[in-house]
């Protein structure tokens, strides 16, 4: 059985954020990934609000550069689906579907994934004016009508942020009113270019290769067709922590608690980016939490040497 320093669990911008300052930090260090480098970016056609990149910089290609500066100070690379971990006392075991490791630091690094419409074609769009991140994509869309999907403070916050960029913003929500707090959602409701649609689902996202329109179902007035070239789904998002759920403190939504440190309930578990509870969800928090998830799991080795 494989034996670590540190065990790094998801390669999204947190996992290979922790892997390079542990494996600088002198730790025997390993990330173990069930896909790709890189995690949610590598599907982003481009990145543009991560600091270095004047231009821009594509999902996969910064996936691939994180892999390899990671890589190059020695971090161990694992593509293997984790199936369960034991994480509580000194040792903690790691089994994936071909392997089994132990580890004195174990890094939780899974990420969250956006909840989605569930309607046709989201899938295939995505990308192409399917967005589940306004603050990432809604440049792309500066003078166009767009929408968003939700009610709470994210959409609600989307749709005031992409109000200074679009023509126009359509807010879709399913209810008759807000679930947000009551300031930003009257910031919505003041918006010279935001139109709120109560009641209503969206049904059909329309294109063939980008979003041209939407099909929404209104309760009262029947269907509508939006001629939207984007739409940014903020109905919630859905933490990657089922692994360790019975093990870790999470809040009611799932996400793993964490002190400052990035600790989490258990001593020598740490955990990272879009898993943990935080208050923004980027590329560039995430890789934060990963570079001081890993300093606090040398500093823990370091007082805990025997």
């Amino acid at each position: 059985m494989a034996q670590y320093d540190c065990v790094i669990i998801g390669g999204g911008p947190a996992g290979f954020s922790a892997g390079l300052y542990a494996c600088r930090a002198g730790l025997k260090t390993v990330l173990l990934e069930e896909m790709f480098a890189g995690g949610q970016i590598a599907t982003t056609h481009l990145l543009e609000n991560y600091p270095g990149f004047p231009q821009g910089v594509a999902g996969p290609d910064f996936g691939n550069l994180i892999l390899e500066q990671a890589q190059r100070f020695g971090l161990e690379v694992r593509y293997e689906s984790v199936q369960s971990a034991q994480l509580q006392g000194g040792s903690k075991k790691i089994v994936t579907d071909s392997s089994e490791l132990t580890a004195r630091t174990v890094i939780l690094c899974m990420g969250a994934e956006p909840r989605k419409l569930g309607v046709e074609r989201e899938d295939e769009l995505r990308g192409s004016g399917v967005s589940y991140c306004a603050t990432c994509d809604g440049a792309f869309f500066r003078g166009k009508e767009v929408a968003v999907v939700g009610g709470g403070d994210t959409a609600c916050e989307d749709a005031v942020y992409l109000s200074r960029l679009a023509k126009k913003v359509y807010v879709i929500h399913r209810r008759d009113s807000f679930r947000a707090a009551a300031a930003v959602a009257q910031r919505v409701k003041d918006g010279d270019n935001i139109e709120i649609l109560w009641d209503s689902q969206v049904t059909d996202i329309k294109g063939e290769k980008r979003v041209e329109s939407l099909a929404v179902q209104q309760k009262h007035e029947g269907e509508r067709d939006l001629p939207v070239e984007a739409v940014f789904v903020a109905v919630g998002t859905i933490p990657r922590s089922a692994l360790v759920k019975d093990q870790v403190t999470l809040t009611e939504a799932g996400y793993i608690a964490t002190d400052a440190k990035m600790q989490t309930s258990l001593e020598g578990v740490y955990a990272a980016g879009d898993v943990r509870d935080t208050v923004l969800r980027q590329v560039v928090t995430a890789a934060a939490d990963g570079a001081i998830a890993a300093t606090a799991a040398s500093e823990y080795l370091m007082t805990h040497s025997g």
